[in-house]
């Protein structure tokens, strides 16, 4: 058993693919140059750079026009989001209850500069609906956002009957721009509404390191123009300055190539087969387990219902009477690493997400996340069960 089988924590970051990286590092070294220089070094890097940008372009079935190299997930974020400060008067911003830190924690920095905005509370279940996302929408709405998976509880939410139900309520009039972070959705669900010719989501954000690349490399996917706040040298056609990172656009290409779930990846398409029913059988066997629970609760309660709208990456659940934390640190001195909950709010003790769902008190001070990948296996999940039910043993729920 590999230290990787035994790690759980994939929603925080993938353990690096070194074939992937080390390939990306030969390129990086090869062409060395400045990929906006002009002489033959800088030519050389920048054919390197848009042949990255083609391959993930490919990998995404979208036009190699739209994609844009970023520092990462965050970024991707920041940069359609601060794009609206742009404009000639403020406006109003809507996002779901259950958003990442990087645009919810953003949005309070767009409240400070004068602009609303607007929380649209997800459902017991971490779901949030369309209709609710429409009826939050004004003449003023500049801005929509709805993460296509959440990083804590996995909710697959429905973004392309959002983003029509945001198009139909705006009914010919100027549309909001509607953005989707893809961060935890790439590699782990197809990405069909993405790309498409008659799609009406304008932007997405993706991250190597959440897929086996480096840390520091993501991609914001543009099919509508934005004029970026932040300014600088130009690079990104304007929309991302800064000297390029040749070595991370490689390895973002190489990742989406290889792990994007697709028609294109048959392996991956089987690959995701194999996690449901394992994820099946894990959120049984955890069940088994006095008092635990499954986050939200219907996962479990009403399994068949809601068997396609969670991601089977990630399994949110709680152990009454074991904080979090400590079940963290236990399971750490068996050998297997878990969070619980976000690694970007690691240090405090806010959890956002499942407040919006409501969760009682106890349940959620002994909330934790466990997150799969690609190196997971059947065994190693199973060794985790036996682990937990050891902890729980310990502190009288088995």
């Amino acid at each position: 058993m590999t230290e990787k089988e035994h790690y759980f924590d994939w929603a925080a970051t993938a353990p690096a693919d070194e074939n992937i990286q080390k390939e990306a590092l030969s390129t990086a070294l090869e062409y060395w140059g400045n990929p906006s220089s002009i002489h033959h070094a800088g030519c050389d890097a920048r054919e390197a750079l848009e042949k990255a940008r083609k391959s993930c372009a490919e990998s995404l079935g979208v036009s190699e026009k739209t994609i844009f190299f970023t520092s990462g997930g965050t970024e991707s974020d920041h940069i359609p989001l601060l794009s609206m400060l742009t404009r000639p008067q403020k406006g109003h911003v809507v996002l779901s209850s259950i958003e990442h830190p990087a645009l919810r924690e953003m949005a309070k920095s767009m409240q400070a500069c004068g602009w609303s905005v607007s929380s649209v509370q997800a459902d017991k279940n971490g779901f949030v609906s369309p209709e609710a996302i429409a009826e939050a929408i004004r003449p003023d709405t500049a801005f929509v956002s709805v993460m296509a998976v959440n990083n804590e509880t996995g909710a697959i939410q429905d973004v392309k009957s959002i983003a029509d139900a945001v198009e139909k309520k705006c009914q010919g009039k100027r549309q909001p721009f509607f953005h989707v972070d893809c961060v935890q959705a790439a590699g782990k669900i197809p990405l069909d509404f993405i790309g498409s010719k008659t799609s009406n989501i304008h932007g997405a954000a993706f991250s190597a390191h959440k897929i086996g690349g480096p840390r520091g490399v993501g991609i914001l996917y543009l099919n509508k123009d934005i004029t970026s706040f932040l300014r600088g040298g130009g690079q990104e056609k304007g929309v991302r300055s800064g000297t390029e990172n040749l070595f991370g656009a490689t390895a973002m290409s190489l990742c989406l190539k290889k792990y994007l779930i697709s028609e294109k990846n048959p392996s991956s398409i089987e690959r995701f087969k194999k996690q449901k029913e394992w994820t099946k059988e894990f959120i049984g066997q955890i069940m088994q387990i006095k008092g635990a629970s499954i986050i939200p609760h219907c996962r479990f309660e009403n399994a068949d219902e809601f068997a396609e709208k969670f991601s089977p990456w990630i399994v949110q659940a709680s152990f009454p009477g074991i904080p979090g934390q400590v079940m963290e640190r236990a399971l750490s001195q068996k050998g297997f690493c878990i969070s619980t909950g976000s690694a970007c709010s690691s240090q405090s003790k806010a959890r956002p997400v499942l407040d919006s769902l409501h969760i009682s008190a106890a349940e959620k001070e002994a909330a934790v996340r466990f997150s799969f990948g690609f190196a997971t296996t059947k065994e190693g999940m199973e060794d985790l069960v036996k682990a937990v039910k050891e902890v729980c043993k310990d502190f009288g729920l088995c």
